[in-house]
């Protein structure tokens, strides 16, 4: 009996890190939507190998730095419980793959594309499992220290501080030691548009995202016996809300609208699993409009040239999240409990504190080292000459 239980949550671990495998479709698609032509081959190769780059850097080094596992034993050792550690890895490995994924949306058009390479890997075999070892494996005793002191650990049942505000800070650092593309501001400060250069794939990325999202929320379960339908029912609110806030604020602008239900999943992904569905409905509401409010703030006003919105949609929603775990996960506001907002809020900015740092010293260094960017002419003419030996690859 034991043997056919682990088994059936082999199949529900490798379910879920196929259907987040997949969601790293959907961030290709949402910036080749996104990004200018010339730039939309180098968009989708940069995903595929920013994924291989993650895969070698956390097998060997991120995983054992968050949860102490190391896979140089024997096979059959690996192959104990069916294989569930490492289903269990392939799984977790797709969240941490998608910290580059989201910062390759911020920095698009002018990286260079070996550094962004050696970025991911310091990334995600450094500085996404340093935290991750704190908020889900008790490392260093925040989390115990917390519980003692608040009543209620930290809570980020699906990553809304853990990957996406931690994605999105380091995008913000990493954006801001890049600069603006050239020609995205007049010398007078005013925004020129780079118009999405295709809607129907921008699209497409969000709804790739929005369905492999289910994977993302409900598998981090992570076993059969503890899957819940509220967290997909909690996701499918979230997500609503945050489009219909998305619609009305963005006044029906279809870049707003797609990205509307991924602010929303992105907020939702802490507390999905102890909010009510109206409670969830709220936070997408609001990680809806906040996603439009900070997207135009920092594009027309902070001259933030962040391309697809990472910091908006990953670092605030992400932040916005833990904070609505503590609020709607009470049970004053119809949530399961066991959670304490001044926790959240502890845990939400230790994560933003360690992604802005590590941001800056991975991204700064390879400034310093190498270059970050593509000089002018290369941007202009849509060569990264970092890949010249590829010929059908623009420059991003």
């Amino acid at each position: 009996m034991e043997a056919l239980v682990s088994a059936n949550d082999v199949l529900f671990v490798l379910l879920g890190a196929i259907m987040v495998l997949a969601m790293h479709a959907g961030f290709a698609f949402l910036e080749v939507g996104t990004v200018r032509q010339k730039n939309q081959v180098n968009a989708l190769v940069k995903i595929m190998v920013d994924f291989g780059v993650s895969t070698i850097a956390y097998f060997f080094i991120g995983y054992g730095i968050a949860y102490g596992v190391h896979f140089f034993t024997g096979a059959e050792v690996l192959a104990a419980k069916s294989g569930y550690d490492l289903v269990k890895f392939f799984f977790l490995l797709t969240f941490a793959a998608a910290i580059p994924a989201i910062i390759s949306g911020g920095i698009a058009e002018r990286a260079k594309f070996n550094p962004q390479l050696a970025a991911t890997f310091l990334v995600v075999g450094f500085i996404y499992p340093f935290f991750e070892g704190i908020a889900w494996n008790n490392h260093f005793g925040l989390q115990e220290w917390l519980k003692a002191s608040f009543g209620a650990s930290f809570h980020d049942f699906a990553g809304s501080v853990v990957v996406h505000a931690m994605g999105g800070w380091i995008a913000l650092a990493a954006v801001i030691l890049l600069g603006a593309r050239n020609g995205r501001y007049s010398k007078d400060g005013r925004l020129l548009a780079y118009p999405p250069s295709n809607i129907p794939f921008l699209a497409l990325g969000a709804w790739i995202l929005t369905v492999g999202w289910f994977g993302f929320n409900v598998m981090s379960a992570q076993s059969m016996q503890n899957i819940s339908g509220l967290v997909a029912v909690n996701s499918l609110m979230a997500l609503v809300g945050g489009t219909l806030s998305a619609l009305v604020l963005g006044k029906n602008d279809p870049g707003f609208v797609h990205n509307g239900p991924l602010a929303g999943l992105v907020a939702v992904c802490a507390g999905s699993d102890i909010m009510h569905p109206l409670g969830a409905l709220a936070t997408g509401v609001v990680a809806g409009a906040l996603f439009v409010w900070a997207f135009t703030l920092t594009q027309n006003r902070l001259k933030i040239d962040d391309v697809l919105g990472v910091w908006p949609l990953h670092g605030l929603c992400g932040v916005w999240g833990g904070i609505a775990a503590g609020l709607f996960g009470a049970t004053k506001l119809g949530g399961m409990g066991g959670v304490s907002l001044v926790s959240q809020i502890i845990g939400t900015l230790t994560g933003v504190v360690i992604a802005v740092v590590g941001g800056v010293l991975v991204y700064g260094l390879l400034k310093k080292l190498v270059g970050l960017r593509l000089d002018a002419e290369a941007e202009f003419d849509g060569a990264d000459l970092s890949i010249h030996k590829i010929p059908s690859v623009s420059g991003d």
